[in-house]
């Protein structure tokens, strides 16, 4: 049985991470907050030029821009967004397996199945520290790594990846890029999905159509700034749900720990009040049988 004073130490021990989980749980509230602000300000914009661009490609030939070539897809990249740090629930490991499990050929949809029936070679884009450490021990091939990103999301390092993305698709190095990252929802949920960045998928309802647009002042021109914006536009938006998505999964994990904690609390403090009853009786039964001896 423990001794009064290892329950004592181990109450404090528990009192002391109780108090460093309720810290974390606000920080990350706060920071959520933040996140979710930005996210919503960027999803209009996101889908608006999501739009426009599905719209002109509907209405473009493969080869009037490098970009909308829509090749055989035998070398296709994944960018996987994960965080620089853990305490945040199951949220690496679901993107992760996500990666993981598209690169092994399971448990895919039937469009899914198609398009990595096309694959010849499959390559990793890590961003954030857990996907790096993670692929980084196993024998998968990656292409970059990019750290501290969700912990300075910004259109600048956005438009790093993005450049490189657009560079390595004109020069064929790659002929489809996809990005798998968690989708806010709410601070208690978020959703893991991958979608292609790369080629452009035109828009159905526009593919019949015979109408086009008038471009000011050149389709080309307009294709040449559009179509890279899009791509940076599209990894800072994953960005941003990622980032969301991390907050609001910290702030549950450690509003679930702080509970957990003080569970733990009531339990070993009603074991050290059980554990100093029994020995207050030990004491009164060896001073009660000590007085009758001496009689």
């Amino acid at each position: 049985m423990s001794s009064l004073k290892d329950i004592k130490n181990r109450i404090k021990s528990v009192r002391n991470i109780q108090q460093i989980t309720k810290a974390m749980k606000m920080v990350a509230a706060a920071k959520l907050r933040n996140a979710q602000n930005n996210l919503m300000k960027m999803r209009p914009y996101a889908k608006g030029i999501h739009d426009v661009i599905a719209h002109v490609a509907a209405r473009t030939d493969a080869d009037e821009h490098p970009l909308l070539a829509r090749r055989t897809r035998k070398r296709a990249q994944i960018i996987v967004l994960t965080s620089d740090r853990g305490l945040c629930g199951g949220f690496n490991n679901n993107v992760i397996k996500r990666a993981h499990r598209y690169v092994d050929g399971k448990d895919l949809s039937e469009q899914e199945k198609i398009a990595h029936g096309e694959h010849e070679h499959i390559e990793l884009s890590l961003v954030g520290k857990k996907g790096i450490d993670y692929f980084g021990r196993r024998e998968i091939s990656i292409r970059n790594e990019y750290r501290d990103v969700l912990t300075n999301p910004n259109l600048v390092n956005a438009s790093n990846i993005g450049s490189n993305i657009v560079a390595d698709f004109i020069d064929e190095n790659l002929d489809a890029i996809y990005v798998v990252y968690n989708e806010f929802k709410s601070p208690i949920q978020q959703d893991v999905v991958m979608e292609q960045i790369l080629p452009v998928v035109p828009s159905l309802t526009d593919v019949a159509s015979e109408v086009d647009f008038k471009y000011e002042p050149s389709k080309a021109v307009i294709l040449d700034t559009l179509l890279p914006a899009y791509v940076n536009v599209e990894v800072f938006r994953a960005i941003l749900e990622s980032l969301a998505g991390e907050m609001g999964a910290r702030m549950t994990a450690m509003d679930s720990a702080t509970r957990n904690a003080g569970d733990l609390i009531s339990s070993l403090s009603l074991k050290y009040n059980r554990a100093r009853q029994a020995a207050i009786t030990t004491e009164l039964m060896e001073i009660t049988s000590g007085s009758e001896a001496l009689k």
